[in-house]
């Protein structure tokens, strides 16, 4: 009853203003804050948005779409004090003029809001003026002040139906170009956003979830409006569309809460953008940004820019096709490798699955030869000369300067190339392989068995007692955080830990980090290595990643000073909590401990462990669909604060993060309930003797 009062009161409101044609209510609307971000979600037919309003000292209106990755944002001059906004009606989604979008009524108690600048486009160059200030000239507006509205509308370069936002104010009144508050010492306002891109179809939950999927109705919205039939998008506001390791990772983790069709659809979306030569496609650029991009190349249109910079995900879709081919899709394998699918890569192409997949698994083999014929750091995967990125932590400074890093080397890797083994002989991949084919991945056991024993070892550190501990003292005492915890976690024994990276010279970078997850989850590691490296993460930070609010992703304590400057709490992949990686442990804990072969100590530690992980990820369960947060040491304890809150953050926190939904799949143990829970993939098929 309160929604259909709700949606009447809006559509009266929509009839008192400019809006053509008002859409039916809803199937999906909710609303967050998170940190200075208020954050509103839409989505009903061709209609999807994310209106976000900035709180604070540089109040902000920006409203995303998934339609085209497309977006409209205003910011304003910093104001005296901080401002607040307020939601005064819901958001009511509208059509006008071949244009889709939504309308809203919201208010902020500030006395003078001055337009700074506006950016109508894709969201990347929202996303550049956001971090840096600066966008394509070729895409600027000005306002057009007519009474009491301020509004900016342009065509896309191309031609194509463009954007338009328009701001009415309701309350308080123009002067000079600056809205002043009324009398109260409000403004509000009526803001309606539109996009002319052309929008997605949308996946209903009803079709994406199974009956094993968690009853989370934050992680539900977030994944609803993220999950299109023709891909997965990444993140709201800044990553809304395909981006190859988030679904990938998404899909993997979610799998047991999935239906058939919603992995589908996934792994079709990557195996749809390709390269020729097998390599995944990292990101796409669409919209207006190919527009432009293809302008600079001499190009026509708005085909989509494919990005291949990235490495890690190459070595993804084989195992992620893999363990869902031969674990819930079994039965729909042969069938599913057998459809014919559209390439986004080389468009008017239409090539079955099976073969795309062998095209990829052909890459993963090819690449991994060397190290399998001469097992050194110098054959390792590196990231691709003249980038500093490569793999899943993808900011500049991300692997501390390395070049081969742990993820991709000492786990995807291998795995990658188990998983194109486990398929030939499976026999599902026959009718796609050519009798080069054949021979290649004949050789696939051997090459595993080789990645497996030789390349974890080269990122070994090992580091003595009384070293590891005075650099915990020392880090401790620069961050403002007990020693005394971590301290008596190193005990006396040398310190041994994964290196995040090697540089170009094989040398580790010795900040330990959370990538051991991916080897709980695709490896199987000896039970030696799992008590070893399980221990090295979960001690306290900063001997170790665990703190009161999650797992921190890096832990620079035992690195050079310059390397502990770039791996703080304000970095984006510094020593912050990121949500998907504490699914990727728990996951990958949940896993191991299906195995049959563990001694009882170490049985007993992965028990320990994972208790420990999840009482962190009960305790910040309001944050869990978020990107990632930071923290604070105050009272005696860490605190979370929201990423992009503090005035040091590089960046701020999606929202809405596709692989921060996977908590619907992945759940705390299940040994206190009669529920089953599913593993898959487990390393040890054998059933348990009881």
């Amino acid at each position: 009853m309160f929604k259909d009062f709700r949606w009447a009161a809006a559509s009266v409101l929509c009839s008192l203003t400019l809006c053509d044609q008002a859409l039916a209510a809803p199937d999906l609307a909710y609303r967050l804050t998170e940190g200075q971000n208020l954050n509103a979600f839409i989505r009903e037919d061709s209609v999807a948005a994310h209106l976000l309003l900035r709180n604070g000292a540089d109040p902000r209106i920006l409203v995303a779409f998934p339609a085209g990755n497309s977006g409209v944002g205003l910011w304003f001059e910093s104001v005296a004090r901080p401002a607040a906004w307020r939601l005064d009606q819901p958001l009511q989604p509208v059509r006008r003029s071949g244009l889709n979008g939504v309308m809203v009524r919201a208010s902020i108690d500030a006395s003078r809001l001055a337009p700074k600048q506006a950016v109508l486009s894709n969201v990347r160059y929202l996303r550049d003026y956001q971090a840096v200030g600066s966008f394509p000239a070729e895409i600027a507006v000005a306002p057009r002040i007519d009474g009491d509205t301020i509004s900016y509308r342009r065509p896309r370069l191309d031609g194509a139906p463009g954007y338009e936002l328009t701001v009415r104010v309701v309350a308080g009144r123009i002067d000079r170009g600056a809205i002043i508050a009324g009398p109260d010492g409000r403004i509000a306002l009526e803001i309606t956003a539109l996009s002319g891109d052309a929008p997605l179809t949308p996946m209903p939950v009803a079709q994406l979830l199974n009956p094993n999927a968690a009853a989370d109705p934050a992680a539900r919205d977030a994944l609803a409006f993220l999950s299109y039939r023709e891909k997965f998008l990444a993140g709201s506001w800044r990553f809304n569309t395909y981006f190859g390791r988030d679904t990938l990772m998404s899909v993997r983790l979610l799998m047991p809460a999935l239906r058939p069709a919603a992995v589908e659809a996934g792994l079709n979306s990557v195996m749809a953008r390709l390269s020729p030569g097998g390599e995944v496609a990292h990101e796409e650029g669409i919209g207006e940004f190919a527009v432009l991009q293809n302008r600079k190349a001499g190009r026509d249109g708005d085909a989509a820019e494919l990005d291949y910079g990235m490495v890690d995900d190459d070595y993804m879709l084989g195992v992620v096709a893999a363990d869902y081919l031969q674990g819930p899709g079994q039965a729909r394998a042969r069938s599913w490798l057998a459809q014919p699918l559209a390439s986004e890569s080389q468009p008017g192409t239409r090539t079955s699955t099976g073969a795309m997949l062998v095209r990829n698994l052909r890459f993963v083999l090819t690449q991994s030869r060397p190290f399998a014929a001469a097992p050194s750091s110098k054959t390792l995967i590196a990231i691709k000369p003249g980038r500093m990125t490569g793999e899943w932590r993808d900011s500049n400074e991300g692997l501390g300067g390395g070049v081969y890093a742990y993820d991709v080397n000492a786990t995807l890797v291998p795995a990658a190339i188990e998983a194109a083994d486990r398929l030939y002989r499976a026999g599902l991949l026959d009718p796609y392989l050519s009798a080069e084919d054949r021979a290649l991945f004949s050789d696939a056991a051997r090459m595993g068995q080789v990645w497996r024993a030789k390349a974890p070892p080269l990122f070994r550190v090992q580091l003595p007692a009384a070293d590891a501990a005075s650099a915990v003292r020392s880090y401790a005492e620069g961050l403002g955080v007990p020693a005394a915890p971590a301290l008596r976690s190193l005990g006396r024994q040398p310190l041994v830990f994964h290196a995040l990276s090697l540089d170009a010279a094989g040398k580790p970078v010795p900040i330990v980090n959370s990538d051991e997850g991916f080897d709980l989850l695709f490896g199987h590691p000896s039970a030696a290595d799992l008590d070893t490296y399980v221990t090295a993460i979960m001690r306290p930070f900063p001997a170790g990643l665990m703190t009161d609010v999650g797992l921190v992703v890096a832990n620079a304590a035992f690195a050079a000073p310059e390397a502990q400057r770039r791996f703080t709490p304000a970095a984006y992949h510094g020593a912050v909590v990121w949500s998907w990686q504490q699914a990727l442990l728990a996951a990958g804990l949940e896993r191991q401990l299906a195995r049959c072969d563990l001694p009882a100590p170490v049985r007993a530690k992965l028990v320990a462990s994972q208790a420990e992980l999840w009482r962190a990820i009960r305790a910040t369960r309001a944050v869990q669909s978020s990107e990632l947060w930071s923290w604070a040491f105050r009272d005696g304890q860490y605190q979370v604060v929201p990423f992009g809150a503090g005035k040091a953050d590089v960046d701020e926190s999606n929202a809405a993060q596709l692989w921060s939904t996977v908590y619907l799949a992945v759940q705390p143990p299940k040994a206190r309930t009669a529920a089953k829970t599913i593993v898959i993939n487990p390393p040890e098929r054998r059933s348990c003797a009881r």
